[in-house]
Protein backbone atom coordinates (compact mmCIF):
# COMPACT_ATOMS: atom_id res chain seq x y z
CA UNK A 1 0.00 0.00 0.00
CA UNK A 2 2.40 2.90 0.82
CA UNK A 3 4.65 2.58 -2.01
CA UNK A 4 1.56 2.64 -4.41
CA UNK A 5 0.09 5.38 -2.46
CA UNK A 6 3.28 7.31 -2.95
CA UNK A 7 3.82 6.69 -6.74
CA UNK A 8 0.48 7.95 -7.28
CA UNK A 9 1.41 11.33 -5.91
CA UNK A 10 -1.73 10.75 -3.31
CA UNK A 11 0.53 11.43 0.21
CA UNK A 12 0.55 15.40 0.01
CA UNK A 13 -3.33 15.09 -0.31
CA UNK A 14 -4.06 12.91 2.34
CA UNK A 15 -6.42 15.16 4.15
CA UNK A 16 -9.33 17.43 2.21
CA UNK A 17 -12.05 19.73 2.65
CA UNK A 18 -15.64 18.76 2.91
CA UNK A 19 -16.42 17.13 -0.21
CA UNK A 20 -13.40 17.19 -1.95
CA UNK A 21 -13.33 13.67 -2.83
CA UNK A 22 -15.99 10.88 -4.01
CA UNK A 23 -16.85 7.40 -2.84
CA UNK A 24 -16.18 5.53 -6.00
CA UNK A 25 -18.57 2.80 -5.07
CA UNK A 26 -21.90 4.96 -4.08
CA UNK A 27 -20.90 8.45 -5.57
CA UNK A 28 -20.92 9.66 -1.83
CA UNK A 29 -18.90 12.91 -0.93
CA UNK A 30 -16.00 11.75 1.61
CA UNK A 31 -13.45 14.26 3.26
CA UNK A 32 -10.26 12.07 3.09
CA UNK A 33 -8.97 8.80 0.99
CA UNK A 34 -7.14 7.45 3.71
CA UNK A 35 -5.40 8.17 7.01
CA UNK A 36 -2.30 8.28 8.13
CA UNK A 37 -1.37 6.44 11.38
CA UNK A 38 2.77 7.38 11.15
CA UNK A 39 5.43 5.15 10.88
CA UNK A 40 3.81 3.92 7.50
CA UNK A 41 0.35 2.94 8.56
CA UNK A 42 -2.36 3.82 6.49
CA UNK A 43 -5.90 2.60 6.30
CA UNK A 44 -8.06 3.40 3.36
CA UNK A 45 -11.16 5.75 4.66
CA UNK A 46 -14.19 3.42 4.81
CA UNK A 47 -17.43 5.50 3.40
CA UNK A 48 -19.82 6.60 5.97
CA UNK A 49 -23.02 5.93 3.23
CA UNK A 50 -22.32 2.02 1.75
CA UNK A 51 -19.51 1.28 4.56
CA UNK A 52 -17.08 0.35 1.67
CA UNK A 53 -13.59 1.49 0.98
CA UNK A 54 -13.67 5.27 -0.32
CA UNK A 55 -11.41 4.75 -3.21
CA UNK A 56 -9.36 1.36 -3.42
CA UNK A 57 -7.73 2.23 -6.45
CA UNK A 58 -5.05 4.48 -4.75
CA UNK A 59 -3.87 1.11 -4.11
CA UNK A 60 -3.44 -0.35 -7.80
CA UNK A 61 -0.82 0.45 -10.23
CA UNK A 62 -1.82 2.82 -12.90
CA UNK A 63 -2.23 -0.20 -15.45
CA UNK A 64 -4.56 -1.62 -13.46
CA UNK A 65 -6.82 1.43 -13.53
CA UNK A 66 -6.20 2.28 -17.16
CA UNK A 67 -7.60 -1.47 -17.85
CA UNK A 68 -10.77 -0.49 -15.75
CA UNK A 69 -11.37 2.67 -17.52
CA UNK A 70 -11.00 0.96 -20.71
CA UNK A 71 -13.60 -1.66 -19.57
CA UNK A 72 -16.03 1.86 -18.77
CA UNK A 73 -16.20 0.81 -15.00
CA UNK A 74 -17.98 3.74 -13.16
CA UNK A 75 -15.66 3.52 -9.85
CA UNK A 76 -12.38 3.94 -12.29
CA UNK A 77 -13.92 6.39 -13.77
CA UNK A 78 -15.00 8.25 -10.34
CA UNK A 79 -11.34 7.38 -9.28
CA UNK A 80 -9.57 9.60 -12.07
CA UNK A 81 -12.71 12.42 -12.33
CA UNK A 82 -12.70 13.30 -8.18
CA UNK A 83 -9.79 11.69 -6.58
CA UNK A 84 -6.95 12.43 -8.68
CA UNK A 85 -5.93 15.63 -10.32
CA UNK A 86 -5.05 15.07 -13.65
CA UNK A 87 -4.22 18.24 -15.97
CA UNK A 88 -4.16 16.96 -19.48
CA UNK A 89 -7.53 17.62 -20.92
CA UNK A 90 -6.11 20.44 -23.23
CA UNK A 91 -3.39 18.39 -24.66
CA UNK A 92 -4.72 14.84 -25.11
CA UNK A 93 -8.15 16.70 -26.64
CA UNK A 94 -5.55 18.26 -29.30
CA UNK A 95 -3.25 15.08 -29.86
CA UNK A 96 -6.66 13.35 -30.45
CA UNK A 97 -7.91 15.97 -33.12
CA UNK A 98 -4.10 15.67 -34.65
CA UNK A 99 -4.65 12.23 -35.16
CA UNK A 100 -8.04 12.61 -35.93
CA UNK A 101 -6.92 14.89 -39.05
CA UNK A 102 -4.22 13.14 -40.01
CA UNK A 103 -6.43 10.29 -40.87
CA UNK A 104 -8.86 12.38 -43.04
CA UNK A 105 -6.05 13.93 -44.33
CA UNK A 106 -4.87 10.85 -45.79
CA UNK A 107 -8.44 9.91 -46.85
CA UNK A 108 -8.61 13.24 -48.40
CA UNK A 109 -5.02 12.24 -50.28
CA UNK A 110 -6.54 8.83 -51.48
CA UNK A 111 -9.17 10.14 -53.17
CA UNK A 112 -7.07 12.40 -55.41
CA UNK A 113 -5.10 11.78 -58.58
CA UNK A 114 -2.92 14.50 -58.85
CA UNK A 115 0.67 13.61 -58.00
CA UNK A 116 2.24 16.98 -59.43
CA UNK A 117 5.51 17.50 -56.68
CA UNK A 118 4.99 20.58 -57.85
CA UNK A 119 5.25 23.31 -54.30
CA UNK A 120 2.07 24.84 -55.05
CA UNK A 121 0.50 21.18 -54.69
CA UNK A 122 2.52 20.27 -51.80
CA UNK A 123 1.57 23.54 -50.24
CA UNK A 124 -2.07 22.91 -50.80
CA UNK A 125 -2.19 19.59 -49.16
CA UNK A 126 -0.67 21.18 -46.11
CA UNK A 127 -3.61 23.14 -46.35
CA UNK A 128 -5.79 20.45 -46.23
CA UNK A 129 -4.28 19.16 -43.25
CA UNK A 130 -4.77 22.48 -41.33
CA UNK A 131 -8.31 22.35 -42.75
CA UNK A 132 -9.14 19.13 -41.27
CA UNK A 133 -7.70 20.05 -38.01
CA UNK A 134 -10.41 22.85 -37.77
CA UNK A 135 -13.11 20.47 -39.29
CA UNK A 136 -12.51 18.62 -36.59
CA UNK A 137 -11.97 20.74 -33.85
CA UNK A 138 -15.79 22.69 -34.91
CA UNK A 139 -17.46 18.92 -34.93
CA UNK A 140 -15.98 17.93 -31.96
CA UNK A 141 -17.33 21.70 -30.15
CA UNK A 142 -20.79 21.37 -31.99
CA UNK A 143 -20.88 17.67 -30.63
CA UNK A 144 -19.84 19.31 -26.94
CA UNK A 145 -22.34 21.93 -27.26
CA UNK A 146 -25.51 19.95 -28.08
CA UNK A 147 -24.63 17.83 -25.21
CA UNK A 148 -24.39 21.13 -22.87
CA UNK A 149 -27.49 22.26 -24.13
CA UNK A 150 -29.48 18.95 -23.42
CA UNK A 151 -28.24 18.44 -19.95
CA UNK A 152 -29.09 22.03 -19.18
CA UNK A 153 -32.16 21.79 -20.56
CA UNK A 154 -33.53 18.46 -19.13
CA UNK A 155 -32.04 18.72 -15.93
CA UNK A 156 -30.97 22.47 -15.22
CA UNK A 157 -29.95 21.85 -11.28
CA UNK A 158 -27.42 19.71 -12.42
CA UNK A 159 -25.54 22.73 -13.87
CA UNK A 160 -26.09 25.75 -11.44
CA UNK A 161 -22.53 26.74 -10.74
CA UNK A 162 -19.71 27.24 -13.57
CA UNK A 163 -17.57 24.56 -11.30
CA UNK A 164 -20.35 22.40 -12.60
CA UNK A 165 -19.53 23.11 -16.63
CA UNK A 166 -16.00 22.98 -15.97
CA UNK A 167 -15.74 19.55 -14.67
CA UNK A 168 -18.31 18.43 -17.27
CA UNK A 169 -15.89 19.53 -20.00
CA UNK A 170 -13.06 17.77 -18.49
CA UNK A 171 -14.65 14.44 -18.03
CA UNK A 172 -15.98 14.71 -21.71
CA UNK A 173 -12.54 15.60 -23.07
CA UNK A 174 -11.23 12.80 -20.99
CA UNK A 175 -13.56 10.30 -22.05
CA UNK A 176 -12.41 10.91 -25.75
CA UNK A 177 -9.20 9.06 -24.83
CA UNK A 178 -10.47 6.12 -27.49
CA UNK A 179 -9.52 8.22 -29.99
CA UNK A 180 -6.01 7.35 -29.73
CA UNK A 181 -6.89 4.07 -31.05
CA UNK A 182 -6.09 6.16 -34.31
CA UNK A 183 -2.70 6.28 -33.65
CA UNK A 184 -2.32 2.12 -35.15
CA UNK A 185 -4.37 3.73 -38.21
CA UNK A 186 -1.72 6.57 -38.19
CA UNK A 187 1.59 4.68 -37.82
CA UNK A 188 0.41 2.27 -40.42
CA UNK A 189 -1.64 4.45 -42.51
CA UNK A 190 -3.48 1.83 -45.37
CA UNK A 191 -3.74 -0.56 -42.80
CA UNK A 192 -6.97 -0.01 -41.45
CA UNK A 193 -10.55 -0.13 -42.81
CA UNK A 194 -13.80 1.91 -42.07
CA UNK A 195 -15.39 -0.89 -39.70
CA UNK A 196 -12.47 0.09 -37.73
CA UNK A 197 -12.81 3.31 -37.58
CA UNK A 198 -16.75 3.23 -36.48
CA UNK A 199 -15.90 0.74 -34.01
CA UNK A 200 -13.52 3.69 -32.44
CA UNK A 201 -16.08 6.31 -32.78
CA UNK A 202 -18.46 3.50 -30.75
CA UNK A 203 -16.18 3.11 -28.29
CA UNK A 204 -15.30 6.92 -28.25
CA UNK A 205 -19.19 7.33 -27.47
CA UNK A 206 -19.48 4.60 -25.12
CA UNK A 207 -16.74 6.74 -23.04
CA UNK A 208 -18.39 10.08 -23.58
CA UNK A 209 -21.85 8.13 -22.10
CA UNK A 210 -19.92 6.89 -19.11
CA UNK A 211 -17.94 10.60 -18.15
CA UNK A 212 -21.55 12.28 -18.03
CA UNK A 213 -23.17 9.62 -15.80
CA UNK A 214 -20.05 9.46 -13.24
CA UNK A 215 -19.60 12.91 -13.68
CA UNK A 216 -23.69 14.48 -12.68
CA UNK A 217 -24.87 10.85 -11.37
CA UNK A 218 -27.82 10.16 -13.55
CA UNK A 219 -28.85 7.05 -15.00
CA UNK A 220 -28.07 5.60 -18.34
CA UNK A 221 -30.21 6.81 -20.24
CA UNK A 222 -30.43 11.16 -20.44
CA UNK A 223 -26.37 10.70 -21.21
CA UNK A 224 -27.42 8.68 -24.56
CA UNK A 225 -30.14 11.42 -25.18
CA UNK A 226 -27.47 14.18 -24.47
CA UNK A 227 -25.46 12.45 -26.90
CA UNK A 228 -28.08 11.88 -29.37
CA UNK A 229 -28.58 15.78 -29.98
CA UNK A 230 -24.91 16.06 -29.43
CA UNK A 231 -24.59 14.34 -32.63
CA UNK A 232 -27.60 15.81 -34.39
CA UNK A 233 -25.77 18.64 -34.48
CA UNK A 234 -22.31 17.58 -35.40
CA UNK A 235 -23.95 16.06 -38.08
CA UNK A 236 -25.88 19.56 -39.30
CA UNK A 237 -21.99 21.19 -38.87
CA UNK A 238 -20.86 18.09 -41.33
CA UNK A 239 -23.94 18.53 -44.08
CA UNK A 240 -23.14 23.37 -43.65
CA UNK A 241 -19.56 22.15 -44.93
CA UNK A 242 -20.45 19.96 -47.30
CA UNK A 243 -22.94 22.42 -48.87
CA UNK A 244 -20.11 24.72 -48.80
CA UNK A 245 -17.97 22.64 -51.04
CA UNK A 246 -15.78 21.57 -48.36
CA UNK A 247 -14.67 17.89 -48.45
CA UNK A 248 -15.03 16.50 -44.47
Amino acid sequence: GVEALTGLGVLPRAMAALGAYRCIECNGEATELYRDYQRGVLRISICKSCQKPVDKYIEYDPVIILINAVLCKAQAYRHILFNTKINIHGKLCVFCLLCEAYIRWLQLQDSSQNTDPDDLIRYAKEWDFYRMFGIASLEQTSFFIGIFITLWWMTPEMLKRKSDFILLLKALLLSTYGKLLLIPAVIWEHDYTPLCLAFIKVFVLISNSQAIRVTLNLNRILPWFAIFFGLILENGVVCLFQKMGWDV
